[in-house]
């Protein structure tokens, strides 16, 4: 399980390789690339009749493949209250099923609804405010109960399987919009994985569920508790959202997940783990044909599902800039952003380009001016989320250099936005941008996995795998005065939020 799901984002710029070497290794692996994006005559599409949509890449090569699984269901269509449903049904779906993580289920199985039905009753006591005796009595019987079935739970039997077949890689993740399952598998194993991951889908037991849920709880205190990047990501986004879900942490915050019940999971993954939301790429040395054979035969038979509607508060318009400080014994450091649209918005696309201009490498705005030349900063990065499915932030953040002060570093920041708004970029500059768009492109091609998480981010984001080339083109299409009017719409004090990490006050100073 990928234990850094919902961490903050680094604020490291993005480094590049150098343009040429990359498009002559490219030209080596994939001659097609020649001819242009050459995406659209090789990727194959296919949908199941339960609406299961599948992505075929075949290259020749290592007999390996790459396989990307991604469900449009996120920490975003939780239900108020119950935060960090998705993360948890990510964890327990490494559980097993009748069939796999269980010496004998006709013996486990009584046990398991044991362990449901206390834990359950527990968490009950719990909310109601029970006196303690009642609540140590009913935890000492869960404990029993737990440590009876815990003698017929095989841990771990996914990756046991994976690795033993050659996988690697086995991992999932949850984000604010999804959650992906992927592995890299030899070839001539794809037919397991069908059948391990349709298990999966079809009967998935969410064993060892309140013992998990005490792991995720851990992890929250471990990543954002005692993390000072974790803490201060966590209240940038619930002060910078007020209404709409992305305020809420992907792991969900610590008092619902204490008490998240185990019949609401179970709700989350009937609702959306079905066959219509799910996107699947397979990109490797598999013919298209036998891919769907495959899919047929494993997945063909789940029933379709209707999913829920999505209905997501609006944010509403900012109309103010808000502040907040964080406590925390660490480096003074923080982030500040702004509101902005996302795909199909035209906006959206100038926003990529001045993501680049600012933060994208070495000769960035930021890594020049306030780095190098300035000296006010150790670092300063800038990225866009934390999702896509809804409109979302441009957040820039930075680590001053001592005696500087984050004020210093926000200054700063706040200079080279106002150039934007009044001198155009240069037509060299929006040459490198292309230059790196069209580089970190071919980096996404050259591997199985890489290509893979393209085809299914761009097709559950945008509706569209072949947006992945077209996006491209409307980079290129950005023109300095497009630069300029959203610099000038977006990058305003009445727009932006700021977080800040600050020392701890000492308590006994007046």
């Amino acid at each position: 399980m990928d234990k850094s799901s919902g961490s903050s984002p680094s604020n490291q710029p993005r480094k590049f390789l150098p343009v040429l070497s990359i498009a002559l290794l490219c030209l080596a692996i994939f001659p097609s690339f020649a001819s242009g994006y050459d995406l659209e005559g090789r990727v194959k599409e296919h949908t199941l009749d339960n609406g299961m949509k599948i992505l075929v890449l075949e290259r020749a090569g290592a007999p390996i493949f790459a396989a990307h699984m991604v469900f449009k269901v996120g920490s975003v269509d939780e239900v108020s209250g119950h935060a960090g449903a998705a993360h948890m049904l990510e964890h327990m779906l490494f559980k097993g099923t009748t069939t796999l993580g269980s010496t004998d289920w006709s013996r486990e199985k009584p046990l398991f609804e044991k362990v449901i039905a206390l834990g359950n009753a527990l968490d009950k006591l719990k909310r109601s405010g029970a006196d303690k005796e009642k609540i140590k009595i009913a935890a000492n019987k869960l404990k029993t109960a737990q440590a009876e079935q815990k003698k017929y739970v095989v841990s771990e039997s996914y990756s046991r399987i994976y690795s033993a077949a050659g996988g690697v890689g086995f991992n999932a993740g949850t984000s604010k919009d999804t959650t992906a399952y992927i592995i890299r598998l030899p070839a001539n194993k794809f037919e397991l994985w069908a059948k391990i991951e349709s298990d999966r889908m079809k009967d998935p037991i969410l064993r060892e569920y309140f013992a998990e849920r005490d792991v995720v709880m851990e992890e929250r205190r471990r990543s954002y508790e005692n993390r000072a990047g974790g803490k201060l990501h966590e209240r940038y986004l619930a002060s910078a959202f007020i209404g709409h879900p992305y305020g809420r942490p992907i792991i969900g915050w610590e008092s619902d997940i204490a008490l998240l019940p185990y019949p609401e999971v179970m709700r989350f993954l009937k609702a959306w783990y079905v066959p219509s939301n799910v996107v699947v790429a397979v990109v490797g040395a598999v013919k298209f044909e036998d891919v769907v054979k495959t899919m047929e035969k494993y997945f063909g038979d789940i029933p379709a599902g209707k999913l829920p509607d999505r209905v997501v508060t609006e944010e509403p318009r900012q109309g103010g800039e808000r502040r907040v400080d964080v406590e925390f014994d660490a480096s003074p450091t923080f982030i500040m952003g702004f509101h902005k649209p996302v795909y199909p918005h035209e906006d959206e696309i100038v926003f990529e380009v001045i993501n680049y201009i600012l933060a994208s490498g070495r000769t960035s705005r930021f890594d020049q001016e306030i780095v190098r030349k300035k000296k006010v900063a150790i670092s300063v990065g800038a990225w866009t989320g934390p999702g896509s499915r809804y409109p979302n932030l441009f957040s820039i953040s930075g680590d001053p250099v001592p005696p500087h002060t984050t004020r210093d570093v926000e200054n700063a920041v706040w200079e080279e936005l106002e150039k934007l708004k009044t001198e155009p970029v240069s037509s060299d500059e929006l040459r490198k941008v292309i230059n790196n768009v069209e580089a970190g492109f071919i980096r996404g091609l050259v591997s199985h996995y890489g290509m893979a998480r393209l085809l299914t981010h761009y097709e559950v984001m945008t509706g569209d795998w072949r947006n992945i080339t077209h996006e491209i083109e409307k980079i290129k299409a950005v023109t300095p005065d497009d630069i300029q009017r959203v610099a000038k719409k977006y990058f305003t004090h009445d727009n932006v939020t700021v977080a800040t990490l600050v020392k701890k006050k000492n308590e006994k100073t007046k």
